[in-house]
């Protein structure tokens, strides 16, 4: 995740699970599947989920004439089904806004010290696939993804961190995939990976409305679409998580652009935000 223009965390991993390295029996895609999600929350509560609503804190290490700095900035991340995203980052000089509604994808950047100063800008199609992409993740919890067009495909056994994993990739179309290690012996996330770099690790719990999250989402980058340079950390720390609050459409439609818009300062070419956490403990990853 990287900011200014620059981007806006897209985050949450996910979760799941099954067999044993070695002598066990290889399991399928859909116990695995089962097994991470039985790990989140009960079948009940993950399908009741309609929005997840993020209140946390971000932070990152950016340059400085004194050197490398660490900044801690706000930020507010909402997903609601079928597609829409909104994730708000307050830096110490601007407030970005990226949003994304079904199709329309687009990010404003508005500077703090001039109300009047702003930028808007339309995302790019693959921009806008991965948005889509990381909302079904944050929303689904791995359930479903052949109805939208993906596939699930089961790696095999894998050590992560000291844990007997099995890696699993949910793949969304080509060049749009999430590379997940689940502890074999509950389903835990371990780690995910994005197709462009990313590894992304979840810490810590926050239970909401039955369903568990990860309290804290560490993403290092892989110098990819999150704007990071190659060994870049992204942390976000989630203060509050609520399931099932309705935003209005208007909360995620691209904002009104005035007929005569005050001049805006130059700003920094948009890319796509942060990798966030995917489902609910995750993720978004996912993540």
């Amino acid at each position: 995740m990287t900011m200014t223009a620059k981007s806006v965390p897209i985050l949450l991993a996910a979760i799941g699970l099954a067999g044993v390295a070695g002598a066990a029996p290889s399991a399928t895609a859909d116990q695995i599947i089962a097994k991470a999600r039985s790990y989140l929350g009960s079948e009940s509560a993950l399908a009741a989920v309609r929005s997840v609503h993020f209140v946390g804190t971000m932070e990152m290490e950016e340059a400085s004439p004194q050197g490398p700095r660490k900044v801690k900035s706000p930020i507010e991340i909402i997903f609601q089904k079928p597609y829409q995203q909104r994730i708000a980052l307050t830096t110490e000089a601007t407030v970005q806004v990226t949003g994304l509604d079904d199709y329309d994808g687009w990010q404003q950047v508005q500077e703090r010290a001039a109300p009047g100063r702003w930028r808007l800008a339309l995302l790019q199609p693959e921009m806008i696939k991965k948005l889509r992409a990381n909302t079904w993740e944050n929303l689904n919890f791995y359930l479903g993804i052949e109805k939208r067009g993906g596939s699930v495909r089961v790696i095999g056994p894998a050590m992560v961190d000291g844990v007997a994993a099995v890696k699993v990739v949910f793949e969304h179309e080509p060049g749009i995939s999430f590379t997940r290690y689940f502890d074999q012996a509950t389903g835990r996330l371990v780690l995910t990976e994005t197709d462009r770099g990313d590894r992304i690790r979840e810490e810590g719990e926050l239970m909401a409305s039955g369903v568990r999250f990860p309290q804290k989402v560490t993403s290092a980058g892989g110098g990819n679409d999150t704007g990071a340079k190659a060994g870049t950390v992204t942390v976000i720390s989630f203060e509050r998580i609520t399931i099932n609050e309705t935003f209005a459409d208007s909360e995620f439609e691209m904002p009104m652009v005035p007929e005569s818009p005050p001049p805006a300062a130059p700003a920094p070419a948009v890319e796509t935000p942060p990798a966030l956490p995917s489902a609910p403990a995750p993720p978004p990853v996912a993540p």
